[in-house]
């Protein structure tokens, strides 16, 4: 079986079994505190008006069965225990069904999730965790070798993300092909963090430099991942370092962090060796125990397993060829082999819907209303822009789309009416409540050009951003006296 199991990848399995899992966390998590506010019973798009119009054969979901805020949270914790167990190694300790159950558990969990969670889970790092975690499951235990077509089947995953992100550039807007779009992506990307505002005001030699970086990895690193070694790890690592300055330099959730880990499909033990060895001199190669025999049934189901996800490459691989190539695209209800890339345009300029609310019966002037504080979002100027991710900000991400002009704007009128309830759920998705006695009578939504400041304005003003008022979203909006329907 020395054709179907190698000894010589067991520390890129222990970090792709609990950096899968350690993600599969932070998703759990970020549905416990999230997803009752945004798609519960009384959230903006409840789940059970959804599962009444959508067959469970288009969104399979154990929601189809029967949702409640109480069983979706249920779900959520199970996930978070069972992720916890796998990244503290747990059921690698055992057979290899063991880890096999865990992460297909985490797998029907989460894809439970994911296919009621409409608009709010429409991201394509969803369907990335859902396909990642359905592939790593198939890695076994530490009683068996790691599985080589299981790692080659990761490879073509990363491969699918680089390459189709870079496909998706090449073939979008013209800003990628001149190498100008970063300098703009770093102020106008949906969320930018701490270093963001730094990273614009590098030169703008340095920003071509970046997109030339980047079509160099996304376009050439992937094809060499299939290379022999120590070829694919040195291909491997260079994705690596390009999604670590993205996660220096914005807020992606964990589309950054999942990439890091699926690469290490590609990296031996040897190559780790020898770079621990660069930066400890003399560290010495732990003693391998040495894995097991593959049992007959473990070899059968995995060659099975990577016959189905080889005929249902066969979608992806033709979009990827495709001119109308699509973008973060699921060709089947389970999201398995599916359709990656980002950013095929850079937005120039930045938008931003500002939310305010008033309790005066007859507002006057802008001192009559006060903001709505979003935690990712800029908001006010002076604010540093924090760092959340990989945690996804779910409604914060959705402003950003509304901002640009999204035609899907119902779960935002739903949203300003939960504002006007003063709805708990609602307000603890924000960075604070204004109006922490009452509910405002009126709510309105403005628009604003953002820009980061200059360094002089910087220094002079202290603040981060600039914005100016360029119109209004929804004048301002009361609920109906009580009694009148």
């Amino acid at each position: 079986m020395e054709w179907f199991g190698t000894g010589d990848y067991d520390i890129a399995r222990a970090v792709l079994q609990r950096g899968v899992a350690a993600i599969f966390l932070v998703a759990f998590a970020s549905a416990l505190a999230q997803f009752p506010a945004l798609l519960g019973d009384t959230g903006l798009l409840p789940v059970r008006r959804f599962t009444a119009v959508v067959p469970f054969r288009r969104a399979p979901s154990l929601f189809h069965w029967r949702y409640s805020d109480r069983m979706l949270r249920l779900v959520a914790w199970a996930g978070i225990l069972i992720s916890a167990a796998i990244v503290l190694g747990l059921p690698q300790a055992g057979p290899a069904w063991l880890p096999m159950l865990a992460f297909l558990l985490l797998f029907a969990g989460y894809l439970s999730i994911v296919n009621v969670g409409q608009t709010f889970y429409s991201f394509g790092w969803e369907s990335l965790l859902v396909e990642a975690g359905f592939i790593v499951a198939f890695l076994g235990s530490d009683d068996v070798p790691t599985p080589v077509p299981v790692l080659l089947f990761l490879r073509w995953l990363v491969f699918r993300l680089e390459f189709g992100a870079g496909m998706i550039k090449i073939r979008g807007g013209r800003e990628w092909r001149d190498l100008t779009a970063l300098y703009y992506h770093h102020e106008t990307q949906p969320m930018p963090n701490p270093v963001s505002w730094f990273a614009h005001h590098l030169p703008r030699w340095v920003h071509r430099g970046e997109v030339l970086g980047n079509h160099v990895v996304q376009l050439g690193m992937p094809f060499l991942l299939f290379a022999p070694q120590p070829v694919a790890s040195a291909a491997a690592g260079v994705i690596v370092l390009s999604q670590l300055w993205l996660v220096i330099t914005g807020n992606f959730a964990w589309l950054n962090w999942i990439t890091i880990v699926l690469a290490f499909a590609a990296i031996d033990d040897a190559s780790l060796h020898w770079v621990a060895g660069l930066v400890l001199p003399g560290l010495a190669e732990p003693a391998a125990a040495g894995p097991g025999e593959t049992p007959p049934w473990f070899v059968i189901l995995v060659l099975a397993v990577t016959l189905g996800l080889l005929v249902l490459s066969y979608w992806p691989a033709r979009n990827l060829l495709s001119r109308r190539q699509l973008m973060n695209a699921s060709f089947n209800p389970y999201h398995l082999v599916n359709a990656y890339g980002a950013f095929g345009t850079v937005t120039k300029e930045r938008y931003e819907v500002v939310v305010e609310g008033t309790d005066s019966p007859s507002p006057r002037g802008s001192t009559d209303w006060r903001e709505y504080r979003f935690r990712g979002k800029p908001g006010d100027p002076a604010r540093l822009p924090g760092q959340f991710a990989p945690y996804h900000l779910r409604l914060d991400w959705l402003m950003w789309f509304l901002a640009l002009g999204s035609r899907d704007t119902h779960w935002f009128e739903v949203f300003l009416v939960r504002l006007l309830q003063g709805d708990r759920a609602t307000l603890r998705l924000l960075a604070g409540n204004p109006f922490p006695e009452h509910p405002p009578t009126s709510v309105r939504a403005r628009v604003f050009l953002y820009r980061f400041s200059t360094r002089a304005e910087r220094r002079s003003s202290r603040d981060w951003w600039v914005r100016t008022e360029v119109g209004v979203l929804v004048p301002p909006v009361s609920l109906p006296p009580q009694g009148d329907g």
